[in-house]
């Protein structure tokens, strides 16, 4: 698409924005074009173009820069490192297929989950560069089967049969198939080699361990994805790290969805980043923002800020839009807006953990449409603990200890997020707000929300929640159950043929008001130490 066109997308996605966002320019790139077949790249599904893709791009950027064509074809590589002023273009009926060889990934510094790390190159990789593009309408597949491990729980009884007759090795509580031993003892090997910071070349011993991100982008500025699919990854899919000025637009992020890490796309420590009008279908996060780990990320200190994310549709991963859990650096202002899930886990998740820290704040979401979720339609756990995001209970059981800890630099923070036309039909649970007692979930707006699922919103540890014409319709249970939490101001919402439309417990639970011309006190509950003072009808 022409330049012009992309600009006029980018004035459509990012007006009205609630904070200011300079404008995101594009990647310089200049007109030449090459095509990879010049340099002895052969798109027959067999040759190997490893060196000819890397001639191709080597002679492409010597000479200023420019477009490395890729033709129709099947096109087998190892991996592609880019360079700055070049823009990788796939055309219409090219397939790249990545190597199934471990040892054609050398070991690179890196990082993974937040922290440093040692894992093989990626099969996309760029490291410090700018006005980089990827462009086109073929596809990058990952070889991601070669690399990751599978989980019997998510296959049929044939499908685990078939695997297990394709090789590899099972662990010894039969629920996990691995490719080789080496990538089942492989977790072991390398918590032993980071203890002592060992050499990257011990880590060889470990290779088929370290899956690599599809496609990796470090410390890059002026970047487009622009139109591939982005297939079968080892890992995460797509994982811009320190990147600024970044558009992703017009993509399809696939993986299995038994695919072990198999996210869509981690924007972290990321800034002034627009994604619109792609699609998911992955096997776990679909789009997911971060910052980072622990002690680490806080000591990096970059937040992922200024982020837009408009017009996409997942249509299966743990959770449509991720906000963590590694948060370390923070993260704020983010618009996510007419974005559609289907099916997904979760619809619209947030999560992290003690020790975490971070400041999650300023995300404005709107226009939103759900339709089939497994769990929770909107969720906030402070609790996250890296199980299963299909929790075991699904009532209004809390999930970790009430008891409160010392605040401290570990200690996250939710605050100022906003929500408003959000229509899901089918949830196990509506709403989920379940803070930390010693800090609770600050200043969440839900305003115009329809929600049909088995048990309404629950909220515990939380203040200053503004409910606003939230209709909700639980099969079972009251509409609205409140645990110590305060300062909560419920309007315009109706209770529907619930017989207890709030529920309110604990002795920290006050201010709560209920704004509404004529409201049946009877259809208030309070237990476990509420008192009825908590509640005041206006």
């Amino acid at each position: 698409m022409a330049a012009v066109a992309i600009e006029d997308d980018l004035t459509r996605v990012t007006a009205n924005l609630p904070f200011k966002m300079k404008r995101i320019e594009l990647p310089q790139i200049p007109a030449r074009s090459l095509s990879v077949s010049d340099f002895g790249a052969i798109g027959d599904g067999n040759f190997v173009n490893t060196i000819a893709f890397a001639a191709a791009i080597e002679a492409c950027a010597k000479a200023g820069g420019g477009r490395v064509v890729i033709p129709l074809g099947i096109w087998r590589t190892g991996p592609i490192q880019l360079k700055s002023n070049i823009n990788l273009h796939l055309e219409r009926g090219a397939v790249i297929q990545f190597s199934r060889r471990i040892e054609d990934y050398p070991l690179v510094r890196t990082t993974w989950e937040g922290f440093p790390a040692v894992r093989r190159m990626s099969p996309i990789y760029a490291v410090g560069l700018e006005n980089i593009a990827i462009t086109g309408d073929g596809v990058f597949d990952g070889a991601g089967d070669a690399w990751r491990m599978v989980k019997k729980s998510k296959l049929t009884e044939n499908e685990w049969k078939k695997l297990l007759a394709s090789g590899g090795i099972v662990d010894k509580a039969g629920d996990t198939w691995w490719p080789s031993t080496e990538a089942l003892n492989g977790a072991d090997l390398v918590r032993a080699l980071d203890k002592r910071d060992a050499p990257i070349a011990e880590y060889s011993h470990a290779a088929e361990y370290l899956r690599p991100v599809l496609v990796s982008l470090v410390e890059c500025k002026r970047v487009l994805l622009d139109g591939p699919t982005f297939q079968n990854s080892p890992a995460w899919n797509i994982h811009p790290v320190l990147c600024e000025e970044l558009i992703i637009r017009n993509v399809s992020v696939l993986n299995p969805w038994y695919a072990q890490n198999g996210d869509g796309l981690d924007l972290d420590s990321c800034r002034r980043t627009i994604v619109y009008n792609c699609r998911f279908d992955v096997g776990d996060d679909a789009i997911c923002i971060k910052s980072g780990r622990d002690e680490y990320g806080r000591k990096r200190g970059r937040p992922c800020e200024e982020i837009v994310v408009s017009d996409c549709v997942v249509y299966h991963g743990h959770g449509g839009f991720t906000i963590g859990s590694e948060m370390s650096g923070g993260v704020k202002n983010v618009v996510v807006r007419r974005c559609t899930f289907l099916g997904t886990d979760l619809g619209l998740r947030f999560k992290t953990t003690r020790g975490r820290g971070g400041v999650v704040e300023n995300i404005w979401i709107s226009d939103i449409i759900m339709k089939d979720i497994p769990t929770d339609a909107i969720g906030f756990n402070m609790y996250y603990s890296g199980g299963s995001p299909i929790p075991e209970k699904t009532d209004t059981t809390e999930s970790g200890s009430r008891a409160a800890a010392p605040v401290n630099e570990g200690t996250p923070q939710f605050q100022n997020i906003f929500m408003r036309n959000i229509v899901c039909h089918g949830a196990q649970r509506a709403v989920q707000i379940e803070g930390l007692p010693e800090m609770p979930i600050r200043g969440i707006e839900l305003e115009n929300i329809q929600i049909s699922a088995r048990t309404g919103l629950f909220c515990v540890d939380a203040e200053r929640i503004r409910l606003n014409n939230v209709q909700i319709t639980p099969a079972t249970g009251p509409v609205i159950s409140l645990r110590d939490s305060r300062d909560v101001t419920i309007s315009r919402s109706k209770q529907g043929s619930s017989a207890v439309f709030l529920r309110v417990e604990g002795e920290k639970s006050e201010g709560i008001r209920i704004q509404a011309s004529s409201f049946n006190r009877n259809a208030v509950e309070l237990n476990r130490g509420a008192r009825e003072s908590a509640v005041v009808l206006q």
